[in-house]
């Protein structure tokens, strides 16, 4: 081989070696830049169920139950936590505390004889509530109660399972049960309603029924709400009309809650 043979030889390699290089070097790097979203939805996604920091102003309609719901707490837990005692009266203005503060007690209102009964609401647990009256009218039949489990649960709706509960506590905290607008929801276990109202966003119109001391269950997205607070329930009764508030579709959402803490509500519910 002569010498412009072998000038022309190391030149052509080193012509292309350098690109080839670069290439490489770029495709590392973006090789290690594509396991950023993933290590960082994982961070996001890691969210703790109950809140520790901060503090809740008490407003209109808010209970003690709908209040430790939203924040992921056992409602007896939340009493303890702010120095409330039984019958459990809290007032809107008053400050419930998640971090271990002493939460401010707001004065109870003094209200004019003239003024209607509804403009304060002092929201007390209904521990020996007699029955009342449903808000609205309904069909005075005695509740067919469901196939209920041997721990009791029963399903709250006919209808395909469209969404599962998930660990995560970012994702569903329950499970989501697809029906016709108007469709009878029905309460899973005998208790007591302690929430009906549309105060918990992402819910629409809810219900949540506290069975014991450490079971509560929540009925989300009803079209009307046949129950009212304090009122007593049993199994298979009809409690609300399925519907759409606040989603996007006509559904059930459903949750069980042990001592605050969301559970798979298909590791209680019969088979079916």
């Amino acid at each position: 081989m002569n010498l412009t043979v072998i000038i022309r030889h190391r030149f052509c390699r080193s012509l292309f070696s350098k690109p080839l290089l670069a290439l490489c070097a770029l495709t590392l790097t973006l090789a290690g830049c594509s396991s950023t979203p993933s290590e960082s939805v994982s961070t996001v996604t890691e969210q703790k169920e109950r809140v520790t920091t901060g503090a809740h102003t008490v407003r209109q309609g808010d209970t003690l139950w709908s209040i430790a719901f939203r924040y992921g707490w056992d409602w007896k837990d939340l009493a303890q936590a702010n120095n409330l005692k039984p019958p459990y009266v809290i007032y809107p203005g008053q400050q419930l505390r998640f971090d271990g503060g002493s939460g401010t007690i707001a004065p109870q209102p003094t209200v004019a004889a003239s003024a209607s009964p509804t403009t304060v609401r002092p929201n007390v647990a209904p521990t020996s509530v007699a029955p009342v009256a449903p808000v609205v009218p309904v069909v005075t039949t005695t509740p067919v109660a469901g196939k209920a489990s041997a721990s009791g649960w029963a399903w709250p709706a006919t209808g395909a399972l469209i969404s599962r509960f998930s660990s995560n506590g970012s994702l569903n905290k329950g499970i989501d049960i697809a029906g016709q607008l108007g469709q009878p929801v029905l309460a899973a276990g005998d208790g007591t309603v302690v929430y009906a109202g549309s105060g918990l966003r992402g819910y629409g119109e809810l219900i949540i029924i506290k069975h014991n001391d450490t079971f509560v269950s929540a009925y989300g997205h009803n079209q009307r709400l046949l129950v009212r607070e304090g009122q007593q329930v049993k199994t298979g009764q009809t409690i609300a009309e399925m519907g759409s508030t606040g989603t996007d579709r006509v559904k059930l959402h459903f949750e069980i809650r042990r001592q605050g803490k969301p559970v798979d509500p298909l590791e209680y519910l019969p088979s079916r």
